[in-house]
C-alpha cells in the first residue's frame, strides 16, 4: 500500500528547520517501511507536543498515513536518542573567553570599583563593587 499523505517539507520549516532536518538524514532508515520523512513527522509531532501516540497515530491517519501507535512507540524510542544526540552536537557552545568591564567612581571621597563580568552575545551577569564588598545582579 503507497503512502499518501500531507508531510511537511523541508522548505516549509524555514531556514533553521531545513538545516536540521537535512542533517538527520545521515540516520540510517533502511529497512523501515514508511520513508524518512514519516519517521521523522510522527517523532517530531510526539515529542514536540505533549500528544499521546495514540494521538499522532490520529493525527497520521488524517493525513492518510495508516500507522499503529505502537509503531511510533518504537521509532521514539529507537529514533528518538539519536535525534537528540544530533541536535545536541548542533547546539552553540559556550564561550570560554569572559571580559571585565571595571569603573572608578569616587564615592563619599573614597575610590571605588566597580565592574561587571559579562559573555559575548550574553547580557551583564551581576555587578559587583570591590569597596562595598557586595555584589548586586541585574
Amino acid at each position: 500500500m503507497p503512502c499518501a499523505g500531507i508531510v511537511t517539507p523541508l522548505r516549509a520549516c524555514g531556514p533553521a528547520g531545513g538545516s536540521v532536518a537535512k542533517g538527520m538524514k545521515k540516520i540510517s532508515y533502511r529497512g523501515y517501511r514508511f520513508p524518512p520523512e514519516i519517521i521523522q513527522q510522527a517523532i517530531w509531532l510526539y515529542l514536540r507536543f505533549t500528544l499521546s501516540l495514540r494521538d499522532v497515530e490520529d493525527l497520521l491517519a488524517e493525513r492518510g498515513i495508516m500507522v499503529s501507535y505502537e509503531t511510533v512507540r518504537r521509532w521514539v524510542n529507537h529514533f528518538g536518542p539519536m535525534i537528540a544526540a544530533d541536535l545536541r552536537k548542533r547546539r552553540p557552545k559556550p564561550h570560554t573567553t569572559w571580559h571585565l568591564d571595571e569603573v572608578y567612581l569616587k564615592i563619599a571621597g573614597r575610590m571605588s570599583i566597580f565592574g561587571a563580568p559579562w559573555m559575548p552575545r550574553a547580557k551583564c551577569l551581576m555587578c559587583w563593587s570591590r569597596a562595598g564588598g557586595t555584589s548586586v545582579p541585574r
